[in-house]
């Protein structure tokens, strides 16, 4: 199975899990792209299953790739489409499922400049799962045959928590209106600060990187507003008002 980064990777221990269960002699190997998916699936895999990174997709690296792991089945998460990785998982005989596939309207649009290789690559999988019906039209357009739809993210059980922190966090937040900024780059979090900053002094705002690496960086950019960082154990409390271009602001930045 074949996903990109932490998202993809967590929408597929479901799937992983059921093929567990009802399938105890298969081997399973997870590729991704990224260290921390790598870092969650290394904490989240079940015993028998391996993660590896993906290969990059030249001709001899894929080559090396299946002759090591002689794939039967392969399975690829939302829009990881490699040409060479399919193409020659297809040729040496392994089944191909594209699963949650998802295709904007911008990478059909960038897609539409080679057809012919979208379509040799989307004609290669066995099972075609989009995510919703856009992607759904889009596919079809290059030729994928669709089976049915799947989106991985809406099924499986809640993400794990610790219940204690969880129960500490609902006391510190109270009945306060909350207005969480998920997944968030560079430069984004003092725009998301000034756009809630007149929702009133009660409204607390919560600011989730998409890397935690840049908590630093964050309180710099965010040390105009009362801040409290998750990550430094400081308590989410009520400030009093500080005005900033006439506005009211109150921040909590809890991860890095």
């Amino acid at each position: 199975m074949h996903a990109v980064s932490v998202g993809e990777s967590i929408s597929l221990l479901p799937l992983i899990g059921a093929l567990a269960a009802e399938r105890p002699d298969l081997a399973m190997l997870v590729t991704s792209g990224t260290r921390a998916s790598a870092e969650v699936l290394a904490r989240r895999l079940p015993a028998g299953a391996i993660h590896q990174y993906g290969p990059v997709d030249t001709p001899g690296a894929v080559a090396r790739f299946l002759a090591h792991w002689r794939p039967a089945a392969g399975i690829i998460v939302e829009s990881e489409l490699w040409p060479n990785l399919i193409l020659s998982a297809r040729g040496a005989g392994v089944r191909l499922a594209l699963v949650s596939a998802r295709m904007t309207e911008k990478s059909a649009k960038a897609w539409g400049a080679q057809p012919s290789a979208v379509r040799a690559m989307l004609t290669s999988f066995d099972l075609v799962l989009p995510q919703d019906d856009g992607t759904r039209g889009r596919l079809e357009s290059f030729g994928a045959r669709i089976d049915g739809r799947l989106n991985l993210k809406r099924v499986g059980d809640p993400l794990p928590y610790d219940a204690a922190d969880l129960a500490r966090l609902k006391a510190q937040v109270g009945v306060r209106p909350v207005v969480v900024a998920a997944s968030t780059h560079a430069g984004e979090e003092a725009l998301i600060a000034r756009a809630t900053a007149g929702l009133g002094d009660n409204v607390l705002t919560i600011i989730v990187p998409r890397h935690p690496e840049r908590g630093d960086e964050i309180a710099r950019a965010l040390a105009a507003w009362p801040l409290a960082r998750r990550s430094a154990g400081r308590l989410i409390v009520r400030h009093p008002p500080l005005r900033y271009f006439g506005r009211v602001g109150r921040l909590w930045q809890p991860w890095g």
